[in-house]
């Protein structure tokens, strides 16, 4: 099990972020989830170590092939990038 950090807000289904601690694009998904008072969680890949970095990373894989960050899921739908706007679409914010 990865160490996924866990943010307390309002339910809206499982919501898991991808992230690096230094990605600026990580950091505006992050405040964007907070600002809308979302319940998620994330893991800054960057931080973790051999076996557990390795299966994170599959994991994330299957969401985002390329392996680029933030990749954000929600309810088992990727998105890839920084997109305000479709991240507040599927969230119904």
């Amino acid at each position: 099990m990865m160490d996924k950090k866990h943010v307390k807000g309002e339910n809206r289904g499982e919501i898991v972020l991808f992230a690096l601690s230094t990605c600026g694009w990580c950091k505006k998904t992050k405040r964007l989830l907070n600002e809308l008072s979302i319940e998620y969680y994330y893991v800054d890949v960057d931080l973790l170590k051999g076996d557990e970095r390795e299966k994170t990373l599959k994991e994330m894989e299957s969401f985002n092939p390329r392996r680029t960050f933030p990749t954000l899921v929600i309810d088992d739908k990727g998105i890839v990038g920084f997109k305000e706007e479709r991240i507040k679409e599927v969230l119904g914010a």
